[in-house]
């Protein structure tokens, strides 16, 4: 079956807008968003889900020059926007990521993939249980289960959020959940704030501004270097349901 990964990105945000266009290096975050997914060896293709507001067109305009496709779709419904896009490419399982993960790693997205395909389910994720470093999470699902969170989520957040219809409803759909060895779950490696991208920064100029290095490389830094983790570690995560 086809995997189609699906980045969810927009100027609009209300802690550090434009920061999917920020840049990290030599490239801006969505292009190390990117630049990471191709990497990953059962991802089919990748395309860029933006909205229809004015200021999105820079990020067509960024995506034009990244060589990836990009569809644009409702601000506030992401839901119908993965769907328009799933249904376009006609993907058959898709792997959500946002564009504020500029650290995701493709091997651990693979392995959320192989974890997917390796039993009967409907939906597989790292994140479901919250086991590793925020801003590697990677969420695989079928299009039948898209197609029917489309069709029943009624709430502004399940909407939103894309997959909360689906994972909150064990009842309904087959859910694997993707484990590390250890509780890394208090590192904070996504982009939501100035502090944030002090950080990502930081590590991107430890590693030489390379175009890839896994999260376990970056594990090891932070051991090194804990002051590194000290930079955002005041930062609370904003919550999904609204």
């Amino acid at each position: 079956m086809a995997s189609l990964a699906i980045i969810q990105a927009r100027m609009g945000s209300t802690r550090l807008p434009g920061k999917v266009l920020l840049g990290v290096g030599t490239e801006s975050v969505l292009g190390r968003v990117v630049q990471r997914l191709r990497r990953a060896a059962l991802i089919d293709g990748v395309v860029v889900a933006t909205t229809d507001r004015p200021s999105d067109a820079a990020i067509i305009r960024e995506c034009n020059g990244l060589q990836v496709a990009c569809l644009r779709g409702s601000e506030n419904d992401i839901l119908d926007r993965y769907r328009q896009a799933a249904k376009w490419f006609g993907a058959e399982v898709i792997v959500r990521i946002t564009s504020d993960c500029p650290l995701i790693d493709p091997e651990l997205v693979d392995a959320t993939i192989q974890a997917f395909f390796s039993q009967p389910c409907d939906y597989a994720s790292n994140a479901l249980e919250r086991t590793y470093p925020r801003g590697l999470d990677t969420e695989v699902f079928t299009i039948a289960a898209l197609e029917r969170a489309w069709r029943e989520a009624r709430k502004p957040y399940e909407r939103e959020h894309v997959t909360p219809y689906i994972y909150e409803h064990p009842e309904l759909f087959r859910l694997v959940s993707v484990r590390a060895e250890c509780d890394y779950s208090a590192y904070r490696w996504t982009l939501d704030t100035p502090a944030d991208l002090r950080l990502i920064r930081a590590i991107y100029a430890r590693f030489g501004d390379r175009d890839y290095f896994g999260w376990r490389a970056i594990l090891a830094l932070m051991e090194r270097e804990p002051e590194l983790a000290g930079l955002n570690a005041h930062i609370a995560q904003k919550a999904v349901h609204a």
